[in-house]
């Protein structure tokens, strides 16, 4: 693979501080052979340990210069006492208190003279299943490429011969057609004028908006509302995990002529209003979450991010769960119509440009003072449709926990696996003991517009928000409306 890092993947590093790092994880809950034993895992660890011949870009670190990354560079030798690592706990089927240890693992950074990643293999000795915690730096790929290459480190059948883990796994890059030096600049100079043509665009209809002269475009950037989740990140985590079955969340997009990304949105925005509300909020406006866009082409596999960030309006004044749905289908559309009519690169340098005061907010800890750009992050990313087997265990399930945004809220990640929707959550801790509440509230959500399609008395009572009189006016009042907070 290539070893150069792209604007993107530096922006990981640039912002990246102790107190939000910027790392991914996965949780991952494997059940133990049949015939294994009470040293089974001790002795699958030796195994990973040994595996010191990393390939890239699991075996680079990234050469910097006064602080600033260049690219990156392979090391001759892992310190594989850092990167596999071997824990007990007291039960490994508490999953309340596996949470809180994984959230411990999650909140500290990456050493920055290793390559960037981890294995923890957690075991409590005496139960049919274990878990391993992965943390790759986000610079090394998005959640598309992480979850290519480390469905790569599975098969659909035991394997316990040639076994090899995913970062001794050869990924050598496809072959490709050379272009001509001049070709390749005339290209990059066409897409550099189309992109920024389009950049301007974006930023021209979000002035409009901002006039109130064309309300009909995605969100002006931070319209998110203040509350005990947004603010300056610090360290210190809380995770949750949840699943709901998969083919259920497929049925129910059919029946509402929905995806099943705006399903999980709706379900999203009723659960995190209802636990907000448990904290004493009260809302007049909606809330916004961010969405990442794939920017990639289909079938292409190249490593590092090819992501846009933009956020989407989420759903306000209707207690029928069914109406809400509705709301949200309209707004995730012009946003998605948006994206459809500019260059993707557009899109990515507009996430860079808004991120980038966000950063800065956060880097002069000004983060509690100012709105975030939304209040929850939603990725929906497809997962292996098959069972898979990590040499001789089998995969249950495989939870997602990703890293901070600036400005904080709950990072919320859904991947499909083996008929499931593994979803797992991850916020700062320092207004909030748990989110294992909040778990619960997607649950009741998710099986509240289920029911509501066929009966229309399901309906969510109170969830915090206040519905203020109609009355007609040529501008959205409810834009400039400001959170009711306690």
């Amino acid at each position: 693979m290539s070893k150069k890092i792209s604007f993107l993947d530096r922006t990981f590093w640039i912002t990246e501080t102790e107190d939000n790092p910027k790392h991914v994880a996965s949780l991952q809950i494997l059940q133990k052979p049949a015939d294994a034993d009470s040293d089974y895992v001790q002795r699958l660890f030796k195994e990973l340990h040994a595996h010191s011949n990393a390939k890239p870009p699991f075996n680079c670190v990234v050469r910097r210069f006064l602080g600033f990354p260049l690219k990156l560079v392979s090391v001759a030798q892992l310190d594989m006492d850092y990167h596999v690592q071997m824990h007990v706990v007291e039960d490994i089927n508490d999953r309340q208190a596996l949470h809180k240890f994984v959230a411990e693992l999650h909140q500290t950074w990456l050493e920055r003279d290793k390559p960037l990643w981890q294995y923890h293999l957690i075991s409590d000795d005496k139960s049919k299943q274990f878990a391993i915690y992965v943390k790759v730096h986000h610079m090394y790929g998005d959640g598309a490429t992480l979850i290519r290459w480390f469905q790569a480190g599975y098969t659909e059948s035991v394997k316990t011969d040639e076994f090899i883990p995913v970062w001794a796994a050869d990924r050598s890059p496809r072959s490709t057609v050379k272009v001509s030096v001049v070709k390749q600049v005339g290209l990059g100079l066409w897409d550099l004028f189309i992109t920024l043509k389009d950049l301007v665009w974006i930023i021209f209809r979000l002035i409009l908006k901002l006039l109130r002269i064309n309300s009909n475009y995605m969100p002006l950037p931070f319209s998110g509302t203040k509350t005990v989740l947004t603010g300056q990140v610090k360290k210190g985590r809380v995770v949750s995990t949840l699943d709901i079955d998969f083919a259920r969340i497929k049925a129910l997009s059919h029946r509402v002529r929905a995806s099943a990304n705006e399903v999980m949105l709706c379900v999203f925005d009723i659960g995190v209003h209802r636990f907000l509300k448990d904290y004493g909020h009260t809302f007049k406006r909606a809330l916004h979450t961010n969405m990442p866009i794939n920017l990639r082409k289909p079938g292409e596999t190249t490593a590092g991010n090819r992501i846009a960030i933009v956020p989407v309006k989420l759903a306000h004044g209707e207690n029928d769960p069914y109406l809400r749905l509705r709301q949200i289908i309209e707004n995730h559309r012009v946003v998605k119509r948006a994206a459809r009519v500019s260059h993707p690169m557009a899109f990515s340098y507009y996430t860079i440009l808004i991120q980038s005061y966000s950063m800065l907010f956060e880097l002069l800890h000004l983060s509690d003072w100012v709105k975030p750009i939304a209040n929850i992050l939603v990725s929906n990313l497809p997962g292996p449709p098959n069972t898979l087997y990590f040499k001789d265990s089998k995969l249950l399930a495989s939870y997602p926990i990703s890293a901070m945004t600036p400005g904080g809220g709950v990072n919320i990640t859904m991947v499909s696996y083996a008929g499931k929707a593994n979803i797992g959550l991850v916020c700062c801790n320092k207004n909030i003991p748990s989110l294992e509440i909040m778990s619960q509230y997607f649950l009741e959500a998710f099986a509240m517009l289920e029911g509501c399609i066929d009966d229309p008395s399901l309906n969510i009572d109170d969830i915090g928000e206040q519905i203020t009189e109609e009355y007609s006016s040529i501008v959205d009042e409810h834009d400039i409306e400001q959170t009711v907070e306690k």
